[in-house]
């Protein structure tokens, strides 16, 4: 076994912020696209069906806005972070372990 150096922890403290940001970013993108989604149909279903607008006051509709919004971020964000996390895992693998095909 070799020991931990200095280098090699720099080395993954700096893959991890990169991997954070590159997930931030990507959560932030999706979550714009999420509030486009949402807001268009909400927006537009206050304006034409009398129950939504009975029923959904402004509160409500940046509520629904604001959620799926909250939810893109978060699963976008988590989904590229265990992807990069799982990339990262298989490139530092010994050798003998990355040979996955059936002999």
């Amino acid at each position: 076994m070799s020991t931990v150096t200095p280098a090699y922890l720099d080395q993954r403290l700096a893959a991890a912020k990169r991997s954070s940001r590159e997930a931030a970013m990507a959560g932030a993108k999706a979550a714009a696209v999420a509030t486009v989604a949402a807001a268009i149909p909400t927006l537009a279903s206050v304006r034409m069906l009398p129950w939504a607008r009975a029923h959904l006051n402004p509160t409500g509709q940046a509520l629904i806005i604001s959620t799926v919004a909250g939810m893109a971020y978060f699963i976008v964000a988590d989904k590229t972070i265990l992807s990069m996390a799982r990339k990262h895992s298989f490139d530092d693998a010994p050798e003998h372990l990355k040979n996955t095909s059936f002999h």
